[in-house]
């Protein structure tokens, strides 16, 4: 609680007139007599006992008529922030090679898919030490033969989420070009999503971002599409687009999930490989960085070095809204109190009420 005009409070003054008048013993009788003596001698009846309360009230009352003059306010505050996001593209490697089983996730063994989605999941929405990116634009793309965009740039990151749920791993069903690692072609469609941005000038979150990257998570290397990955990554720095590349899983020989002729599941060893140097010479044309995930918690560690690097600003800028106690109710301990004002009037309404009635003087 503030006080607007606290110097208000030398009116309090006003309160010894009354006491000074009620305690003073120099006061004429209306009706004379040779002496009053005996009448002093006498016992008081109970209205006489209580006649007090007649200053108290008006005392109440003056006293609470300047606490209104003073103005008690209650400040409300109000808090605004203003964030300076940054646009992030999500580029996911769905191949078949996802499938490796050299990851854990509560101490099971998870494929390399599944442990990129739980800390995708975290570092946007946050958990386990990330914080969550909650003002930044974040969108994805997929690939395997084919980049596919699967959600645009967007704030609403339950949909973002909803869309990684339903993105698995490339099935033979859907044909054998389906398969393969287009890395030059999801960082070309990745660089197109975010180009978008510069031409959407209606839209008010594209005049806040502070700046745009992407992050490549990939366990193979480029086998598909039609734009190489250094051509991809040339275009993506001519648009000052940042790439982050992290190598997913081991290499050499790595558990990879099979069926055998009854359809049985079974583990069988297969021999993987990552490209690294393309992958750091992606990163390096963009001034990004490379970083190697060989489990759960080195890709973890990874986004929030990236959390780090990239952080987005945040200008927050308070505003008080003051509600005049002396004119409004208040709530105090789950009861709420009539204004001030009124508790003024009320006063004042029963001291003329008990002056002229119960507590009259004749004359």
């Amino acid at each position: 609680m503030t006080w607007h005009s606290p110097w208000m409070f030398c009116l309090l003054v006003l309160l010894l007139p009354i006491w000074w008048r009620w305690l003073s013993r120099a006061r004429p009788y209306a009706v004379q007599f040779s002496s009053v003596t005996w009448l002093k001698q006498q016992d008081r009846s109970a209205r006489v006992r209580i006649m007090w309360i007649v200053p108290v009230l008006r005392t109440l009352a003056v006293g609470l008529l300047v606490v209104c003059i003073a103005r008690p306010q209650r400040p409300d505050q109000e808090t605004r922030i203003l964030s300076e996001g940054v646009a992030i593209q999500m580029l996911v490697d769905r191949s078949s090679s996802m499938q490796a089983m050299d990851f854990e996730s509560e101490g099971q063994p998870v494929d390399r898919l599944t442990a990129v989605k739980e800390v995708f999941r975290d570092f946007v929405l946050g958990g386990e030490d990330l914080d969550g990116r909650p003002d930044d634009l974040i969108g994805m793309v997929a690939f395997a033969g084919y980049a596919d965009s699967r959600c645009p740039l967007t704030l609403d990151h339950a949909f973002l989420m909803e869309m990684l749920e339903q993105t698995g791993i490339v099935s033979p069903d859907e044909g054998p070009d389906e398969d393969g690692t287009a890395i030059g072609d999801a960082i070309a469609l990745a660089v197109e999503r975010l180009g978008d941005l510069d031409r959407r000038q209606e839209a008010a979150a594209a005049s806040k971002i502070k700046s745009k990257f992407m992050i490549l998570l990939t366990d193979g290397e480029n086998t598909a599409g039609d734009m190489s990955p250094e051509a991809a990554a040339k275009l993506a720095a001519a648009y000052g687009i940042k790439i982050y590349a992290i190598g997913t899983g081991k290499t050499g020989v790595t558990p990879m999930p099979g069926r055998d002729r009854s359809g049985k599941l079974y583990l069988r060893p297969t021999r993987v490989r990552i490209d690294e140097a393309a992958l750091k010479q992606i990163a390096g044309i963009t001034g990004g960085h490379y970083w190697r995930a060989t489990d759960a918690d080195s890709l973890r560690e990874i986004y929030a070095e990236i959390d780090d690097l990239e952080k987005t600003e945040i200008d927050e800028k308070r505003y008080y809204q003051y509600a005049e106690m002396a004119t409004e109710p208040m709530r105090l301990s789950g009861i709420t109190i009539p204004p001030v004002l009124m508790i003024v009037v009320g006063l004042l309404a029963l001291e003329v009420v008990l002056v002229n009635t119960r507590f009259r003087q004749v004359p």
